[in-house]
């Protein structure tokens, strides 16, 4: 296995902090007035209104717990067999935040965290190096990466993943499936892949995956820069790549985003700032409420050089706004499939015990206004890549952005 192997979908982090101190430096000072009485009485409403005013979201309401206090209580005298209390808890905490509705909002324990973070620093240990999203409410193999056990073992994009070991995951969500595919360096595990409607059974052996998130090749001009996430490292291993591609003076560049389920936000701005001079990448919304612009460096190494990008139905969240940027700012153009449509942002929240919450906080808008929830965005240049092509290792999309490079 490698990285990034995609917790439930795509996801996208902003690498930067949205603190809100005003509100306690408030509270600090009330509770330093000698209000007394008083304060037992208002502190609580009057930072709860301070905190509404500054980060324009409703008061904090305290949530009425008795049912599920209930819950319990009959549990305990009821129930015939041993009651794990910390999973309970950690049940009642994923019902929450499933509850809400959010396929992007979701509650992480402290292992499926830990993994959440490896997997965007490209450190994994034992794997067989895929990419797994859900693709039509099926865990879907979504990139298989190059000289890694998987390849070798004949796993291919589009694979359909229903067993492990031979136990069901068809309900599990993506990162409890990448828990059950991990595992110690050299032992084995079994795949059960529905492919063109066969079932078929591929047993592979885990090794130690770490994989770079770009990575280049340069042939006959054309340099082709691909990212397969957008992690810490992202930015930096892009320009240097940029920085090759201008020393050995290529004439034209392809940027393959396909495959790539997003990442950090400073990373697609860190990528998209290699071609823009101080232009609009993207937009965050909060409601129709502006709480963030982020605009390009001042120093891009590739502007004027001819790009394609190549985008697919996989390539979502910080992919999208990187070739939402590129395109509305008429620096390339984008040949593929339509992408992903994600177009939403979530933070990371630490909860108690190493637990983790990843919550939606805002919508992001490319430079021309448009939020693609649910509707991707059309590449200029529509390519399929099929099932045949892969297995005849013909790339169209990749030959059809060559092509119009030199038109």
């Amino acid at each position: 296995m490698t990285t990034p192997e995609i917790p439930v979908t795509p996801i996208e982090v902003p690498q930067k902090t949205r603190g809100i101190p005003v509100p306690y430096a408030i509270l600090g000072f009330i509770l330093t007035t000698g209000l007394g009485f008083a304060i037992a009485l208002y502190a609580v409403p009057i930072f709860n209104a301070a905190l509404s005013s500054f980060t324009g979201r409703p008061a904090t309401q305290t949530l009425d717990l008795s049912s599920l206090q209930e819950t319990y209580n009959s549990l305990q005298q009821n129930f015939d067999g041993d009651i794990d209390q910390k999973a309970l808890v950690e049940g009642a905490q994923r019902g929450m935040v499933n509850a809400l509705g959010d396929e992007y909002t979701i509650f992480m324990n402290s292992k499926e965290a830990a993994d959440f973070d490896n997997s965007l620093t490209g450190n994994i240990g034992g794997g067989i190096g895929v990419e797994i999203g859900i693709r039509n409410e099926r865990p879907t193999v979504v990139r298989v990466l190059r000289d890694n056990p998987a390849e070798k073992a004949g796993i291919r994009v589009g694979d359909i993943i229903t067993a492990v070991n031979d136990k069901s995951v068809v309900e599990d969500t993506t990162a409890q499936l990448v828990l059950k595919i991990r595992g110690d360096v050299g032992t084995s595990v079994k795949l059960t892949v529905l492919r063109e409607g066969k079932t078929e059974d591929i047993s592979v052996t885990r090794e130690q995956v770490n994989n770079p998130s770009v990575y280049s090749t340069i042939s006959d001009g054309v340099g082709v820069m691909t990212i397969s996430r957008f992690d810490g490292e992202t930015g930096r291993l892009a320009r240097q790549v940029a920085q090759d591609f201008k020393d050995k003076g290529v004439k034209s560049i392809v940027l393959d985003l396909r495959g790539n389920g997003g990442g950090f936000v400073s990373a697609a701005e860190a990528v998209s700032s290699l071609w823009l001079n101080d232009k609009v990448i993207v937009v965050e919304k909060a409601g129709s409420r502006v709480i963030d612009e982020i605009r390009s460096g001042k120093s891009p190494m590739l502007e004027g050089i001819p790009t394609v990008v190549l985008v697919n139905k996989s390539s979502a969240s910080a992919s999208e706004i990187v070739a939402g940027a590129l395109r509305d700012n008429k620096a390339a153009t984008l040949v593929g499939e339509t992408t992903f449509g994600k177009g939403s942002v979530q933070k990371i929240v630490n909860l108690t015990d190493g637990a983790q919450l990843k919550v939606t906080i805002a919508r992001w808008y490319t430079p021309a206004g448009l939020n693609i929830s649910e509707k991707g965005i059309t590449p200029d240049q529509a390519v399929e890549l099929t099932v045949e092509d892969l297995n005849a290792n013909r790339d169209p999309q990749l030959e059809a952005a060559k092509v119009r490079l030199n038109q």
